[in-house]
Protein backbone atom coordinates (compact mmCIF):
# COMPACT_ATOMS: atom_id res chain seq x y z
CA UNK A 1 0.00 0.00 0.00
CA UNK A 2 2.91 2.31 0.75
CA UNK A 3 4.26 1.77 -2.75
CA UNK A 4 0.89 2.70 -4.26
CA UNK A 5 0.52 5.88 -2.19
CA UNK A 6 4.04 7.15 -2.89
CA UNK A 7 3.51 8.07 -6.58
CA UNK A 8 0.26 9.85 -5.71
CA UNK A 9 1.94 11.91 -3.02
CA UNK A 10 4.88 12.80 -5.27
CA UNK A 11 2.72 13.87 -8.22
CA UNK A 12 3.32 17.54 -9.05
CA UNK A 13 0.53 19.95 -9.82
CA UNK A 14 -0.03 20.83 -13.46
CA UNK A 15 1.89 23.88 -14.59
CA UNK A 16 0.49 26.76 -16.61
CA UNK A 17 2.24 25.40 -19.70
CA UNK A 18 0.48 22.08 -19.26
CA UNK A 19 -2.84 23.84 -18.85
CA UNK A 20 -2.27 25.63 -22.15
CA UNK A 21 -1.49 22.34 -23.81
CA UNK A 22 -4.68 20.77 -22.46
CA UNK A 23 -6.82 23.69 -23.53
CA UNK A 24 -5.39 23.52 -27.03
CA UNK A 25 -4.64 27.25 -27.23
CA UNK A 26 -2.39 29.70 -25.51
CA UNK A 27 -5.26 31.95 -24.39
CA UNK A 28 -6.46 31.73 -20.82
CA UNK A 29 -10.09 30.71 -20.27
CA UNK A 30 -12.84 33.38 -20.90
CA UNK A 31 -10.45 35.52 -22.96
CA UNK A 32 -12.35 34.91 -26.16
CA UNK A 33 -15.71 36.04 -24.68
CA UNK A 34 -16.67 39.60 -25.58
CA UNK A 35 -17.93 40.69 -22.17
CA UNK A 36 -17.89 44.38 -23.13
CA UNK A 37 -19.93 43.62 -26.22
CA UNK A 38 -22.51 41.76 -24.17
CA UNK A 39 -22.70 44.68 -21.75
CA UNK A 40 -23.18 47.19 -24.56
CA UNK A 41 -25.84 44.99 -26.14
CA UNK A 42 -28.01 45.39 -23.02
CA UNK A 43 -27.60 49.18 -23.23
CA UNK A 44 -28.12 49.50 -26.99
CA UNK A 45 -30.37 52.07 -28.60
CA UNK A 46 -33.83 50.77 -29.42
CA UNK A 47 -36.61 52.03 -31.62
CA UNK A 48 -39.89 52.98 -29.94
CA UNK A 49 -43.28 53.97 -31.34
CA UNK A 50 -44.58 57.08 -29.58
CA UNK A 51 -48.23 58.18 -29.55
CA UNK A 52 -49.13 61.47 -27.85
CA UNK A 53 -52.42 62.66 -26.38
CA UNK A 54 -53.57 64.13 -29.73
CA UNK A 55 -53.10 60.83 -31.55
CA UNK A 56 -49.94 61.84 -33.37
CA UNK A 57 -47.40 59.04 -33.73
CA UNK A 58 -43.71 58.87 -34.45
CA UNK A 59 -40.64 56.73 -34.02
CA UNK A 60 -37.92 57.65 -31.53
CA UNK A 61 -34.63 55.93 -30.79
CA UNK A 62 -33.38 56.00 -27.20
CA UNK A 63 -31.21 53.81 -25.03
CA UNK A 64 -32.30 52.00 -21.89
CA UNK A 65 -31.01 54.54 -19.38
CA UNK A 66 -32.61 57.44 -21.23
CA UNK A 67 -35.94 55.62 -21.18
CA UNK A 68 -35.54 54.94 -17.46
CA UNK A 69 -35.01 58.66 -16.77
CA UNK A 70 -37.76 59.69 -19.19
CA UNK A 71 -40.44 57.56 -17.51
CA UNK A 72 -38.91 57.34 -14.01
CA UNK A 73 -38.84 53.53 -14.11
CA UNK A 74 -36.40 50.97 -12.71
CA UNK A 75 -34.54 48.59 -15.00
CA UNK A 76 -36.61 45.60 -13.87
CA UNK A 77 -39.78 47.22 -15.24
CA UNK A 78 -38.21 47.69 -18.68
CA UNK A 79 -37.22 44.04 -18.71
CA UNK A 80 -40.94 43.19 -18.73
CA UNK A 81 -41.16 44.83 -22.17
CA UNK A 82 -38.12 43.12 -23.64
CA UNK A 83 -39.22 40.68 -26.38
CA UNK A 84 -36.18 38.50 -25.64
CA UNK A 85 -37.68 37.55 -22.27
CA UNK A 86 -40.94 35.77 -21.52
CA UNK A 87 -42.86 37.19 -18.56
CA UNK A 88 -46.45 36.58 -17.46
CA UNK A 89 -49.05 39.28 -17.98
CA UNK A 90 -48.46 42.24 -15.69
CA UNK A 91 -49.92 45.71 -15.10
CA UNK A 92 -47.81 47.94 -12.85
CA UNK A 93 -48.74 51.42 -11.63
CA UNK A 94 -45.72 53.62 -10.95
CA UNK A 95 -45.26 57.23 -9.92
CA UNK A 96 -45.22 58.63 -13.48
CA UNK A 97 -46.09 55.66 -15.69
CA UNK A 98 -48.12 52.49 -16.12
CA UNK A 99 -46.16 49.45 -17.35
CA UNK A 100 -48.36 47.10 -19.37
CA UNK A 101 -47.39 43.59 -20.45
CA UNK A 102 -50.49 41.90 -21.85
CA UNK A 103 -49.79 39.20 -24.42
CA UNK A 104 -48.38 40.97 -27.52
CA UNK A 105 -49.08 44.45 -26.14
CA UNK A 106 -46.07 45.67 -24.15
CA UNK A 107 -46.02 49.41 -23.58
CA UNK A 108 -45.30 52.28 -21.21
CA UNK A 109 -48.20 54.66 -20.59
CA UNK A 110 -47.59 58.12 -19.13
CA UNK A 111 -49.83 61.15 -18.76
CA UNK A 112 -48.52 62.54 -22.08
CA UNK A 113 -47.61 59.59 -24.30
CA UNK A 114 -47.65 55.86 -24.98
CA UNK A 115 -44.36 54.15 -25.83
CA UNK A 116 -44.19 50.74 -27.51
CA UNK A 117 -41.16 48.87 -28.78
CA UNK A 118 -41.13 49.26 -32.55
CA UNK A 119 -42.38 45.98 -33.95
CA UNK A 120 -43.91 44.63 -37.14
CA UNK A 121 -46.33 42.48 -35.14
CA UNK A 122 -49.86 42.91 -36.45
CA UNK A 123 -51.36 43.20 -32.97
CA UNK A 124 -48.97 46.04 -32.08
CA UNK A 125 -49.84 47.93 -35.26
CA UNK A 126 -53.56 47.38 -34.66
CA UNK A 127 -53.15 48.77 -31.14
CA UNK A 128 -51.43 51.91 -32.44
CA UNK A 129 -54.04 52.45 -35.17
CA UNK A 130 -56.96 51.96 -32.76
CA UNK A 131 -55.41 54.26 -30.15
CA UNK A 132 -54.87 56.98 -32.74
CA UNK A 133 -58.43 56.62 -34.02
CA UNK A 134 -60.01 56.95 -30.58
CA UNK A 135 -57.81 59.85 -29.53
CA UNK A 136 -58.45 61.81 -32.72
CA UNK A 137 -62.17 61.04 -32.50
CA UNK A 138 -62.23 62.27 -28.93
CA UNK A 139 -60.44 65.52 -29.86
CA UNK A 140 -62.77 66.09 -32.82
CA UNK A 141 -65.88 65.53 -30.72
CA UNK A 142 -64.56 67.96 -28.14
CA UNK A 143 -64.02 70.72 -30.69
CA UNK A 144 -67.39 70.13 -32.40
CA UNK A 145 -69.15 70.46 -29.06
CA UNK A 146 -68.01 74.10 -28.93
CA UNK A 147 -66.46 73.87 -25.49
CA UNK A 148 -63.45 72.18 -23.96
CA UNK A 149 -64.92 70.93 -20.75
CA UNK A 150 -62.65 68.25 -19.30
CA UNK A 151 -64.67 67.63 -16.18
CA UNK A 152 -63.73 64.34 -14.51
CA UNK A 153 -67.32 63.81 -13.38
CA UNK A 154 -68.53 63.34 -16.95
CA UNK A 155 -69.48 59.71 -17.58
CA UNK A 156 -67.94 59.80 -21.09
CA UNK A 157 -64.63 61.17 -19.89
CA UNK A 158 -61.57 59.01 -19.45
CA UNK A 159 -58.07 60.38 -18.95
CA UNK A 160 -55.47 59.62 -21.56
CA UNK A 161 -53.77 56.85 -19.61
CA UNK A 162 -57.04 54.93 -19.11
CA UNK A 163 -57.92 55.16 -22.81
CA UNK A 164 -54.57 53.59 -23.65
CA UNK A 165 -54.99 50.96 -20.93
CA UNK A 166 -58.52 50.12 -22.09
CA UNK A 167 -57.35 49.42 -25.65
CA UNK A 168 -54.55 47.19 -24.32
CA UNK A 169 -57.03 45.24 -22.19
CA UNK A 170 -59.45 44.99 -25.10
CA UNK A 171 -56.72 43.70 -27.44
CA UNK A 172 -55.48 41.10 -24.95
CA UNK A 173 -58.96 39.85 -24.02
CA UNK A 174 -60.03 39.65 -27.67
CA UNK A 175 -56.88 37.75 -28.63
CA UNK A 176 -57.25 35.22 -25.80
CA UNK A 177 -60.97 34.77 -26.44
CA UNK A 178 -60.37 34.10 -30.15
CA UNK A 179 -57.76 31.48 -29.30
CA UNK A 180 -60.14 29.88 -26.80
CA UNK A 181 -62.89 29.74 -29.44
CA UNK A 182 -60.54 28.10 -31.93
CA UNK A 183 -59.55 25.44 -29.40
CA UNK A 184 -63.17 24.88 -28.47
CA UNK A 185 -64.11 24.31 -32.11
CA UNK A 186 -61.20 21.93 -32.52
CA UNK A 187 -61.76 20.04 -29.28
CA UNK A 188 -65.30 18.69 -29.63
CA UNK A 189 -64.78 16.79 -32.94
CA UNK A 190 -61.60 15.23 -31.53
CA UNK A 191 -63.38 14.13 -28.35
CA UNK A 192 -66.26 12.68 -30.37
CA UNK A 193 -63.83 10.78 -32.57
CA UNK A 194 -62.00 9.44 -29.53
CA UNK A 195 -65.21 8.17 -27.95
CA UNK A 196 -66.14 6.38 -31.18
CA UNK A 197 -62.71 4.91 -31.82
CA UNK A 198 -59.91 4.68 -29.27
CA UNK A 199 -56.61 4.59 -31.14
CA UNK A 200 -53.04 5.71 -30.63
CA UNK A 201 -53.43 8.47 -33.21
CA UNK A 202 -56.58 9.86 -31.60
CA UNK A 203 -55.02 9.71 -28.14
CA UNK A 204 -51.96 11.60 -29.38
CA UNK A 205 -54.16 14.30 -30.94
CA UNK A 206 -56.12 14.70 -27.73
CA UNK A 207 -52.89 14.86 -25.72
CA UNK A 208 -51.54 17.68 -27.87
CA UNK A 209 -54.82 19.53 -27.69
CA UNK A 210 -54.83 19.12 -23.91
CA UNK A 211 -51.35 20.61 -23.56
CA UNK A 212 -52.34 23.63 -25.67
CA UNK A 213 -55.51 23.99 -23.65
CA UNK A 214 -53.63 23.96 -20.34
CA UNK A 215 -51.09 26.53 -21.57
CA UNK A 216 -53.84 28.87 -22.79
CA UNK A 217 -55.78 28.45 -19.56
CA UNK A 218 -52.74 29.54 -17.56
CA UNK A 219 -52.35 32.67 -19.66
CA UNK A 220 -56.03 33.55 -19.32
CA UNK A 221 -55.92 32.85 -15.58
CA UNK A 222 -52.91 35.17 -15.19
CA UNK A 223 -54.66 38.07 -16.93
CA UNK A 224 -57.76 37.47 -14.80
CA UNK A 225 -55.73 37.38 -11.59
CA UNK A 226 -53.87 40.57 -12.54
CA UNK A 227 -57.10 42.49 -13.12
CA UNK A 228 -58.64 41.11 -9.92
CA UNK A 229 -55.57 42.03 -7.91
CA UNK A 230 -55.76 45.61 -9.16
CA UNK A 231 -59.46 45.89 -8.32
CA UNK A 232 -58.80 44.64 -4.79
CA UNK A 233 -56.11 47.26 -4.09
CA UNK A 234 -57.34 50.86 -3.91
CA UNK A 235 -53.80 52.16 -3.52
CA UNK A 236 -52.62 50.57 -6.76
CA UNK A 237 -55.61 51.96 -8.64
CA UNK A 238 -55.05 55.44 -7.20
CA UNK A 239 -51.41 55.26 -8.29
CA UNK A 240 -52.53 54.88 -11.91
CA UNK A 241 -54.30 58.27 -12.08
CA UNK A 242 -51.33 59.87 -13.84
CA UNK A 243 -53.09 62.89 -15.38
CA UNK A 244 -54.63 63.84 -12.06
CA UNK A 245 -51.33 63.48 -10.23
CA UNK A 246 -49.55 65.56 -12.85
CA UNK A 247 -52.11 68.39 -12.69
CA UNK A 248 -52.01 68.45 -8.89
CA UNK A 249 -48.23 68.57 -8.87
CA UNK A 250 -48.30 71.50 -11.30
CA UNK A 251 -50.93 73.32 -9.24
CA UNK A 252 -48.96 72.71 -6.06
CA UNK A 253 -45.77 73.94 -7.73
CA UNK A 254 -47.33 77.17 -9.02
CA UNK A 255 -49.21 77.67 -5.76
CA UNK A 256 -46.03 77.43 -3.73
CA UNK A 257 -44.31 79.85 -6.10
CA UNK A 258 -47.05 82.45 -5.63
CA UNK A 259 -47.04 81.99 -1.85
CA UNK A 260 -43.29 82.47 -1.75
CA UNK A 261 -43.53 85.69 -3.77
CA UNK A 262 -46.38 87.04 -1.65
CA UNK A 263 -44.60 86.04 1.54
CA UNK A 264 -41.54 88.14 0.80
CA UNK A 265 -43.64 91.10 -0.41
CA UNK A 266 -45.10 92.27 2.88
CA UNK A 267 -46.62 95.76 3.11
CA UNK A 268 -44.00 97.15 5.48
CA UNK A 269 -41.05 95.65 3.57
CA UNK A 270 -40.23 93.32 6.46
CA UNK A 271 -39.54 89.63 6.55
CA UNK A 272 -41.70 86.90 5.09
CA UNK A 273 -45.25 86.46 6.39
CA UNK A 274 -45.50 82.89 5.11
CA UNK A 275 -43.76 81.49 8.18
CA UNK A 276 -43.37 82.67 11.76
CA UNK A 277 -39.91 84.20 12.27
CA UNK A 278 -38.30 85.13 15.54
CA UNK A 279 -37.57 88.89 16.01
CA UNK A 280 -33.90 88.13 16.60
CA UNK A 281 -33.50 85.79 13.63
CA UNK A 282 -31.36 86.74 10.67
CA UNK A 283 -32.63 86.91 7.05
CA UNK A 284 -30.73 83.71 6.33
CA UNK A 285 -32.53 81.89 9.12
CA UNK A 286 -35.87 83.16 7.86
CA UNK A 287 -35.16 81.80 4.39
CA UNK A 288 -34.24 78.41 5.86
CA UNK A 289 -37.43 78.39 7.90
CA UNK A 290 -39.47 79.35 4.85
CA UNK A 291 -37.89 76.46 2.91
CA UNK A 292 -38.78 74.02 5.70
CA UNK A 293 -42.39 75.21 5.68
CA UNK A 294 -42.50 74.87 1.89
CA UNK A 295 -41.31 71.25 2.09
CA UNK A 296 -43.87 70.50 4.79
CA UNK A 297 -46.65 72.04 2.68
CA UNK A 298 -45.67 70.01 -0.39
CA UNK A 299 -45.68 66.79 1.63
CA UNK A 300 -49.07 67.64 3.07
CA UNK A 301 -50.47 68.39 -0.41
CA UNK A 302 -49.07 65.10 -1.74
CA UNK A 303 -50.67 63.10 1.07
CA UNK A 304 -53.95 64.93 0.65
CA UNK A 305 -54.02 64.34 -3.12
CA UNK A 306 -53.27 60.66 -2.57
CA UNK A 307 -56.15 60.37 -0.10
CA UNK A 308 -58.58 62.10 -2.45
CA UNK A 309 -57.44 59.93 -5.38
CA UNK A 310 -58.12 56.83 -3.29
CA UNK A 311 -61.66 58.06 -2.73
CA UNK A 312 -62.33 58.62 -6.48
CA UNK A 313 -61.24 55.45 -8.23
CA UNK A 314 -64.66 54.47 -9.53
CA UNK A 315 -63.73 55.18 -13.16
CA UNK A 316 -60.80 52.78 -13.19
CA UNK A 317 -62.62 50.19 -11.09
CA UNK A 318 -65.56 50.11 -13.51
CA UNK A 319 -63.18 49.83 -16.46
CA UNK A 320 -61.31 46.92 -14.91
CA UNK A 321 -64.52 45.22 -13.85
CA UNK A 322 -65.85 45.26 -17.42
CA UNK A 323 -62.80 43.42 -18.77
CA UNK A 324 -62.72 41.15 -15.74
CA UNK A 325 -66.15 39.88 -16.79
CA UNK A 326 -64.87 39.32 -20.35
CA UNK A 327 -61.75 37.39 -19.33
CA UNK A 328 -63.67 35.42 -16.71
CA UNK A 329 -66.09 34.31 -19.44
CA UNK A 330 -63.13 33.15 -21.53
CA UNK A 331 -61.78 31.20 -18.58
CA UNK A 332 -65.13 29.52 -18.03
CA UNK A 333 -65.20 28.54 -21.71
CA UNK A 334 -61.80 26.86 -21.39
CA UNK A 335 -62.78 25.16 -18.15
CA UNK A 336 -65.87 23.65 -19.76
CA UNK A 337 -63.72 22.17 -22.53
CA UNK A 338 -61.35 20.62 -20.02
Amino acid sequence: MAELKEPLLLRKPASSANLREVSGSGRPPMQGMDVLGLKKRGQSIRSWIRVDTAGNSGVIEVDKFTMMRRCDLPARDLRLLDPLFVYPSTILGREKAIVVNLEQIRCIITADEVLLLNSLDSYVMQYVVELQRRLKTSVADTWHSGTRNFDNTSPDYLPFEFKALEIALEAACSFLDSQASELEIEAYPLLDELTSKISTLNLERVRRLKSRLVALTRRVQKVRDEIEQLMDDDGDMAEMYLTEKKSRMEMSFYGEGEQSVLGFRSNDGGVSISAPVSPVSSPLDSRKLEKCFSIARSRHESMRSSDSATESIEELEMLLEAYFVVIDSTLNKLTSVC
